[in-house]
């Protein structure tokens, strides 16, 4: 229907397709607010009812309950609780104003005021190298240069604390990413001025500890609050291009540890063993020498002895000499007697079996015995013989 139809004001009309009457809608939103405060409509059921002054205290009333609301709500708006092992960072137009101890805590609402909550006692982890697992390899971070020039794969992970929230939230920007950079730092410092091998094996443990009080004197010299806790080396090897040359190296060492340990137990082996036959024929030839010597001294002083005696009696002396000297000869050799005189060549007096019959025990003296008459019956001693036996006797006396 256009705006100047006639009949745009008739009531049937309104009802069916015509515009909203702005007044009746202002009169009942007034009748509601009124019944809501405890009053009463005055039941005029005209247009301009909705702008008697009557309305206008309700709504009065309206504005003003809302303006209460929202202000109670804005200064509830500042109450907040701190729960143990944080602290509260209270701001003030921006500007750090004080920190808060954990409990219900209030500050002037936005925008006055605002707060950061910071957990103190969350023990934070920062990784170099890798991202949740040491499969994510990162290499730019974990790549690394030795002292001697070699190259490693290095992932490792620092945990840490904070020991002044105020430093770690206004001092520095962006402190967990400091943190990452500072360990990688560090890191590369102290794996640059150590061996390959060092770092590898036996090093573990010291590069950890070093790498922990580096970061922690940089963390103090940039002031960013953070307190660390333990640096964990989760992965340490050569990089896997070079692997497997690598993996020969390691095997060469382990060979030449091996012949090493082996050699050297020979040589623990040999060396006391030879040692022991050293000192032994040290110490028989020692002993030999004593013997020489003391034979030789003996020897010496049974001479000088023997001279004396040959300067006072030289006849006795030579004649004891020359019967010593045949009884030495004799004990050694064979002894036969024969009858040279007679022409009679037999074997007669068997010494050697008569010796053997004295030096035997009694029970094999009669096996000997037994013997003995056989041979003496071959070859009786009869008178001649006895005569030709003292002969001699008288001829070899002097």
């Amino acid at each position: 229907m256009a705006w100047n139809d006639p009949q745009w004001g008739n009531k049937d009309n309104r009802k069916n397709s015509g515009p909203p009457d702005l007044d009746e809608l202002w009169r009942r939103v007034n009748q509601r607010l009124n019944g809501m405060f405890g009053k009463k409509d005055s039941g005029g059921g005209g247009g301009g009812e909705g702008f008697s002054p009557e309305g206008f205290p309700g709504g009065g009333n309206l504005v003003g309950l809302l303006v209460g609301v929202l202000a109670l709500v804005w200064v509830a708006s500042g109450f907040y609780i701190v729960d143990t092992g944080q602290r509260g960072m209270v701001l003030r137009f921006g500007k750090y104003v004080e920190t808060t101890e954990p409990g219900p805590r209030w500050h002037l609402p936005w925008p006055i005021e605002s707060r950061e909550v910071v957990n103190v006692d969350q023990v934070r982890t920062v990784e170099i190298g890798y991202r949740n697992n040491v499969k994510s390899k990162v290499l730019k971070e974990s790549l690394m240069l030795t002292d001697d020039e070699n190259i490693i794969d290095l992932q490792f992970a620092v945990q840490y604390i904070l020991k002044d929230p105020v430093e770690f939230l206004f001092v520095n920007r962006s402190p967990e990413d400091s943190a990452l950079q500072i360990a990688e730092t560090a890191m590369r410092e102290i794996v640059g001025k150590s061996k390959m091998d060092f770092v590898l094996y036996e090093g573990r443990a010291e590069i950890a500890a070093r790498a922990k009080q580096l970061m922690q004197d940089i963390h103090d010299r940039h002031k960013t609050g953070i307190s660390i806790s333990q640096v964990t080396l989760q992965n340490i090897q050569p990089p896997e291009q070079v692997q497997a040359a690598f993996d020969d190296a390691v095997k060469a060492g382990q060979d030449r540890e091996r012949l090493k340990n082996e050699a050297e137990a020979y040589s623990n082996d040999v060396v006391p063993r030879a040692r022991g036959l050293a000192s032994r024929l040290k110490e028989e030839a020692e002993g030999y020498k004593q013997s020489v010597i003391a034979n030789a001294e003996g020897e010496a002083s049974r001479f000088s002895q023997i001279f004396a005696e040959y300067q006072k009696a030289p006849q006795v002396t030579r004649q004891r000499i020359y019967l010593d000297t045949m009884q030495t000869v004799m004990n050694n050799t064979s002894k036969i007697l024969v009858d040279q005189k007679g022409g009679n060549s037999l074997l007669y007096l068997p010494l050697d079996k008569l010796q053997q019959i004295v030096s035997q025990p009694y029970s094999g003296a009669p096996d000997v015995l037994s013997q003995a008459p056989a041979t003496t019956s071959t070859a009786p001693m009869d008178a001649r013989t006895r005569d030709a036996l003292r002969n001699r006797d008288r001829e070899d006396r002097p």
